[in-house]
């Protein structure tokens, strides 16, 4: 009995132990809020019913009670928290727990917003009573006087972000005034988004889209946190976060897009597109991925805006300092948006937890689009007259000015002022002002040579009232250097009929003026000298025979200087190399001479000179002995010497004989070929008897013509051999003519006489058309893949002229061969001379279905920059290459431009294949053809075709 009465004793202690109840929150009368957030106590069960002790009542006992869930079998959170009333007064208040709250809310998986609280059980009196709202959970909790009341909450999810006990009266008040403030806001939002869509379709710039996207998506995002939609649609909970979710990943999108639209990026950079496009596929994705997990999707969301906002600032600030209009004007604006950004940032992350917080971060939003709204507005409308074509005659032309890139010229005649635009003193490295001012005052900065030439002109202007200035004037720079500028002027004139003001333009054609000044040179200048061409020489020749008429002290002399063997000294050393040493000739030359003397190169390896500085016979031939000497000195290249030895002729004035230029060049001509027939390295004045020695040169000229009518110019055929196989893969033709008193003679013999008289082009036609016949027969009796070939030499004769397309279209539409077999053998030298014109020539030849070879590849200097320009087929290495071919650097030359041409697409072959070491060599070094006499030695057309099997007797 007496243990019995003992364990109830400790029951009843136990029970009524204050310290093991939780403590209550006091409800004053006057409170129109009160915080719980951070005064519940947070509990999880295992099962579907929770028990707890409740606080102290007002005889201070704590009792236990056990509350079940909704649902059974489910496992809720619970929240529990106590109320006391020390009144004496019934109490009503409000238990609110908001469904979304941006503060705290968190960027990495955040918190969208749910249904919170499921029910409230009170420990006595009366049971709380549900309100309907949409955007938190409310229950209405009644207090007795004097009382102490327990309560626990059945949560919906683990997130509680707010939990406060408001008086009724209080929350109305609240809830009335932010919804008024909601309407304001979405008001506003959609007359933003409604004008500028409206302002989209009647202008229809790219900007205007892209801001009307923007205030869109604003406003989607303002109704979803104001709980627009909510109201209208009815959406719940997990509806709510899914839009939620969607409406800021769509923020983000239009926000890129309005950047990349304003600033035009893809005119910055063509990767802005990329990156651009890039983002906005991922964001489109965001937005399919908010319906299964709308948290994930809202955090990337989260993360692109504050990207966005942050790299869109580092771009503005850095395309306003190159001086982007655009981004100058959206600097206010978008630090806005940065500022927004970071106090939202602030908010998600809890270190701010004001709940005018989130409405004000809305509304500032809606400041910002408002904000670009203006913006896009005053940018688009800034150029909207320009745009439309809404401007003046005036306007037009100073536009027509401004994007011309033309300075303005205008002289106040009366005030005798001159304004220039400042791009021209710019560019003249001037002051602000340099070139303003009184007229006159441009004396001072103008050529010396033009000063009364400008005077002219303004002065004609002025006087006659009429007429325009077009001039060039040269004006000094601040360097010290001039730079050309064309003027066109007219003068406008006053009521009065005085000229009040000369309003033109000034243009920059100092590069224009320079290019005519370089045409001019090279069209009387040798290209690799930089000395007089034949046509300045003869022009200065015919000064100096004038001048020798009017005063008879002057006496001018020609001496032509030829290089002896230097054709010799090409092969040897190859063309580069043999450029170099006529530009060491050149230069000795031109030190031995006085400044009124005249050097000049009148072809490959032959230089006249004009010597007027000394009449004196003994003196003159002084001066040759001199070149002479000067020109023997050898020339020294890495380790070899070359000696020079050069034949002069001499050409002293006689009025009588030389009543032109031509006349005595021809005299110094003859002189010269007369030194060098008898042995070279001499000097020979003209004597008349030398006349006769040039009857040789007519006589062959002669014979040859009978030749060609008699046939006594026949066409050999040298092999072409594929070093691959060692068949024959085609023939180069060669012309020999059999004089019937010199017997055979090799066309070195009478090339040069052809090319001088004018029969070069019917030696060439000759061998074209034979070619072709016999190129016929090969092919009928050799029908192979890849065809047999021809190749004919043209010479630069046949090139310049228009009837050399006529020539070849007729003989390849009289014989049956197969296109391009037929090819046309172009030196490089020749194609060299003028790029151009060949560029076009062998254009046309191909089209006619000829081929083309590019002779004497490899010794040439420019060449290989025009190389791709040039429709050719075939290149033939030069014999200079292929000589001693194992020493030295050569073969590494050789391999170099078979290299280069094969990766050009072009057929190899090499010329003078002498031995069979030489074919080895040149197969083990990639080139797929040559000629030479390891293959063979020239043969007629009738040998030609027994070799490939063709009828001799056709031939």
């Amino acid at each position: 009995m007496r243990l019995t009465k003992y364990l109830i004793a400790l029951f009843l202690l136990v029970v009524s132990a204050p310290a093991l109840g939780m403590e209550s929150v006091r409800v004053p009368q006057g409170a129109r809020a009160i915080d719980l957030t951070n005064v519940i106590e947070k509990h999880s069960s295992q099962g579907d019913r929770l028990q707890v002790s409740t606080a102290p009542g007002s005889d201070g006992i704590v009792r236990r009670i056990e509350v079940g869930a909704k649902e059974a079998g489910s496992q809720p959170n619970w929240i529990v928290f106590a109320l006391t009333n020390d009144t004496d007064e019934q109490i009503e208040r409000l238990i609110v727990a908001p469904h979304y709250r941006l503060q705290g809310s968190g960027v990495i998986w955040p918190d969208l917003g749910s249904t919170r609280i499921s029910a409230i059980t009170a420990s006595q009196g009366f049971p709380p009573e549900v309100v309907d709202a949409s955007d938190a959970d409310i229950f209405r909790l009644t207090l007795d006087p004097g009382t102490t009341v327990t309560y626990v909450a059945e949560l919906r999810s683990p997130n509680l972000p707010q939990l406060y006990l408001w008086e009724p009266s209080a929350y109305k008040d609240k809830v009335t005034s932010l919804t008024l403030y909601k309407g304001i806001v979405i008001g506003i939002a959609g007359l933003l988004a409604l004008f500028l869509t409206i302002v989209f379709v009647v202008k229809g710039a790219v900007i205007f889209p892209a801001a009307a996207a923007l205030a869109w998506a604003v406003l989607a995002y303002v109704c979803i946190d104001f709980g627009f939609w909510d109201k209208i649609f009815g959406f719940d909970a997990n509806a709510n976060s899914i839009w939620r979710a969607g409406a800021e990943t769509v923020l983000s999108a239009t926000l890129v897009v309005f950047l990349f639209a304003y600033l035009n990026l893809n005119r910055w950079h063509v990767r802005a597109w990329h990156v651009a496009a890039l983002w906005l596929l991922i964001l489109l994705d965001l937005v399919g991925l908010a319906v299964f997990d709308a948290p994930v999707a809202a955090g990337v969301a989260r993360i692109s805006l504050a990207t966005v906002a942050i790299v869109g600032f580092v771009l503005i600030l850095y395309l306003a300092t190159h001086g982007f209009d655009r981004a100058i004007m959206l600097i206010p604006t978008w630090f806005l948006l940065a500022v927004w950004v970071a106090t939202a940032g602030f908010a998600v992350a809890g270190w701010i937890t004001n709940d005018l917080v989130s409405p004000a971060l809305v509304g500032g939003l809606v400041l910002i689009v408002m904000l670009i709204g203006f913006t896009v507005m005053q940018n688009a409308f800034a150029a909207g007259g320009l745009s439309h074509g809404a401007i003046s005659d005036v306007e037009r032309k100073a536009l027509a000015l401004t994007g011309a890139n033309e300075i303005v010229f205008d002289w106040d005649v009366p005030s005798d002022h001159i304004y220039v635009s400042p791009e021209a003193e710019a560019a003249l490295g001037l002051d602000r002002g340099g070139l303003e001012g009184a007229a006159s005052s441009w004396l001072d900065l103008l050529h010396p040579f033009e000063q009364d030439r400008y005077r002219a002109c303004l002065d004609a202007i002025l006087e006659q009232r009429r007429g325009r200035i077009n001039q060039v004037f040269r004006l000094r720079a601040a360097d010290g250097h001039y730079l050309s500028y064309r003027l066109r002027a007219r003068p406008v004139v006053g009521p009065d009929g005085e000229v009040i003001r000369v309003v033109g333009t000034l243009n920059d054609v100092t590069d224009e003026r320079n290019a005519q000044e370089r045409l001019l040179h090279d069209a009387v200048h040798d290209n690799l000298t930089g000395l007089p061409n034949r046509e300045l020489f003869f022009d200065r020749l015919e000064a100096a025979l004038i001048l020798a008429r009017m005063e008879k002290d002057v006496r001018p002399t020609i001496l032509v200087i030829d290089i002896d063997r230097f054709k010799q000294i090409n092969e040897q050393v190859g063309m580069a190399m043999g450029d170099s040493i006529l530009l060491t000739v050149a230069h000795r030359l031109t030190r031995l001479l006085q400044p009124q003397d005249t050097l000049a190169r009148l072809s490959g390896d032959t230089f006249a000179i004009i010597l007027v500085s000394e009449s004196h016979v003994d003196h003159v031939i002084s001066i040759a002995d001199s070149v002479r000497r000067a020109l023997s000195t050898p020339v020294r290249f890495t380790d070899r010497e070359i000696a020079l030895f050069a034949s002069i002729g001499i050409a002293l004035y006689d009025q009588q004989t030389h009543p032109g230029g031509a006349e005595m060049l021809e005299d110094a001509e003859i002189a010269m070929r007369y030194a060098k027939r008898t042995g070279g390295n001499r000097i020979e004045v003209f004597r008349p008897a030398m006349r006769a020695q040039r009857a040789d040169r007519v006589t062959l000229e002669a014979d040859m013509r009978r030749a060609l009518e008699r046939s006594e110019i026949k066409v050999f055929f040298q092999p072409i051999v594929r070093l691959e196989d060692r068949t024959i893969a085609g023939f180069e033709a060669l012309l020999r003519w059999d004089h019937p008193r010199l017997g055979r003679l090799e066309p070195s013999e009478f090339i040069p006489v052809a090319e001088q008289t004018g029969l070069i082009v019917d030696l060439g036609l000759l061998a074209l058309e034979r070619t072709a016949r016999e190129l016929a027969a090969w092919q009928r009796a050799l029908a192979v893949d890849p065809p047999i070939f021809a190749s004919v030499n043209i010479s630069s004769r046949q090139l310049l002229r228009h009837d050399l397309l006529r020539d070849v279209k007729s003989v390849l539409m009289r014989n049956d061969i197969v296109k391009g077999s037929l090819k046309l053998e172009l030196t490089e030298c020749l194609v060299m001379e003028n790029p151009e014109y060949a560029a076009e020539m062998l254009t046309r030849l191909k089209e006619l279905g000829a081929g083309l070879s590019l002779d004497d590849f490899g010794t040439g200097y420019s060449s290989l920059a025009y190389l791709q320009r040039l429709p050719f087929d075939t290149v033939k290495i030069d014999r200079s290459f292929i000589k001693q071919s194992g020493k030295g650097a050569r073969p590494i030359i050789l391999r170099s431009i078979i290299a280069l041409a094969q990766d050009l697409g072009l057929d190899v072959v090499a010329e003078g294949a002498e031995t069979e070491q030489d074919a080895i060599e040149l197969y083990q070094l990639g080139c797929g053809y040559a000629q030479g006499y390891a293959f063979g030695r020239p043969i007629s057309a009738r040998d030609a075709r027994r070799l490939v099997g063709a009828a001799p007797e056709a031939a």
